[in-house]
């Protein structure tokens, strides 16, 4: 196979079925009201490794001979690939050594050994965690499956196109995250077979945009601190570029900011949890409302293996970016009952007091006006503000911490 047809999709989708979710694709109202597309939300984090990578996985692990399968198989992922070959060579009695870059969230390390596999942590990037797999593989015969330069697995991805214009065949845009090209290539090579007037956009990281700045002819500079870590690819893959490039309409970039507030308004709004990579798609439609205002657009959320850690950090910062979380720092006179009475000013603003911290030796004017910070909850940020009014028309001194 030199390449992807749409007839290699179909057969993808025939090899795979009953093995791999049929995942729901569903509207959202109140994200289409939100953004002004009407939105349909594919639910990839519903598989059973929660992410689309299955797809493409199971699909090669099935294209291979009695020869291979015998040998073993070996990937190399910074963690939903390793999830999906891990589990599906497990079903299929298939050796699988998965080597992972050192800095894999703990939940897709943990994730991966759980289903048999041999996890190996070798390198900081994907390109070192490849150069071990791809040494690891002449050494031991094993086969190497590509987590998205390999046309079967391309083929598996692109499975997920063919399920969502089943459903909702008034689909006239489709967002696709991309890290090394294999799903937004897939989709875009069933999805313009389908139906040749859809038009198909692509979602990087600006901190890891190595699709756009191949499109562009630009030099490869990617690099840095992103929670999307499933699309911080440092290059993409040479197959998947010929047909992003074919058959793409655009690809977008987002800033971090707003792949974290997609991960919020899909837990706040449509109660599922999506990772980084998962939600890019939603936040380029928030970052781009103009792009899609009164479109109707699908958007795969590829998956939902965030560290619960992470998660707990992107909510908190949610809340402090929409002004739901606030620090406030007070001035009062060091005299019995005062913090008392501010705290009671504050309840009966309708804040909810979540922290509290009473400095008396650092930053002060004077000794006689020792300060507090308080950190609070309030309804939202034109609320926060009617509480430091309310505080400051009865002789407080506030200030709005940032």
């Amino acid at each position: 196979m030199s390449g992807v047809s749409p007839e290699d999709v179909r057969a993808a989708a025939a090899r795979i079925a009953g093995a791999v979710e049929r995942t729901p694709l569903l509207e959202s109202r109140t994200l289409s009201r939100l953004t002004g597309a009407r939105v349909f939300l594919k639910f990839e984090n519903l598989q059973f490794t929660a992410s689309f990578k299955e797809r493409g996985a199971l699909n090669k692990l099935l294209t291979l001979s009695e020869a291979e399968r015998a040998r073993g198989v070996i990937a190399m992922s910074a963690g939903n690939h390793a999830q999906g070959v891990a589990y599906h060579a497990a079903r299929l009695g298939v050796r699988a050594v998965i080597v992972m870059p050192r800095g894999t969230p703990n939940t897709k390390v943990k994730n991966t050994a759980v289903h048999g596999a041999e996890v190996v942590l070798e390198g900081d990037t994907l390109a070192e965690a490849a150069r071990c797999a791809a040494g690891r593989a002449a050494r031991e015969l094993l086969v190497f499956i590509h987590p998205y330069d390999d046309p079967a697995v391309i083929a598996g991805q692109g499975t997920i196109a063919l399920e969502m214009l089943a459903d909702a065949p008034q689909l006239d845009a489709l967002v696709v995250p991309i890290g090394g090209g294999g799903l937004i290539s897939g989709i875009a090579t069933a999805a313009k077979a389908l139906k040749p007037s859809i038009e198909v956009f692509g979602v990087e990281s600006k901190t890891y945009c190595a699709m756009y700045q191949r499109l562009k002819g630009l030099p490869v500079d990617v690099g840095g601190d992103t929670i999307a870590e499933g699309i911080a690819v440092r290059d993409v893959g040479e197959l998947p570029l010929a047909i992003v490039r074919a058959l793409v309409k655009e690809v977008l970039l987002v800033e971090e900011a707003a792949i974290e507030q997609a991960v919020v308004a899909l837990i706040e709004i449509e109660k599922t949890v999506a990772e980084g990579a998962g939600a890019a798609g939603l936040a380029a439609l928030l970052a781009y409302p103009e792009r899609f205002a009164g479109r109707t657009v699908g958007v795969p959320l590829s998956g939902g293996n965030i560290d619960t850690r992470v998660l707990a950090a992107v909510l908190m910062r949610g809340l402090v970016r929409d002004g739901r979380l606030a620090r406030l720092r007070v001035s009062m006179p060091d005299v019995s009952g005062s913090l008392a009475r501010v705290a009671q000013m504050l309840g009966d603003a309708g804040a909810n007091i979540v922290e509290v911290q009473h400095q008396r030796l650092f930053g002060t004017a004077s000794v006689r006006t020792p300060e507090v910070e308080f950190l609070i909850e309030t309804r939202d940020r034109a609320h926060t503000e009617a509480i430091i009014g309310a505080l400051a028309a009865r002789g407080v001194r506030v200030t709005l911490l940032q």
